[in-house]
């Protein structure tokens, strides 16, 4: 199997899929990375901060596209193979 740019693509869709599925109640407020967790203005915003922020935006912003991307993304897979 060969490394080429699509498979590139199907593991960057599969990475935002798995951002797109985390639970908030569920699995983030245990470990500590829910949207209660996010500081106030004026602080210095980290790494935790900003990967919630990202976490957020994409299931809030990826919703419609990533139905579209995967139904694309299966229809390629099982025209060639």
């Amino acid at each position: 199997m060969a490394f080429t740019f699509y498979s590139l693509l199907e593991a960057c869709l599969l990475v935002v899929n798995a951002m797109a599925i985390l639970h908030e109640e569920r699995f983030l407020s245990k470990i500590g990375w829910g949207s209660d967790q996010l500081s106030g203005f004026g602080e210095e915003k980290g790494t935790k901060h900003q990967i919630i922020n990202l976490i957020h935006s994409v299931r809030t912003v990826m919703r419609i596209p990533l139905i579209f991307l995967n139904s694309v993304t299966i229809v390629l897979l099982l025209l060639m193979g």
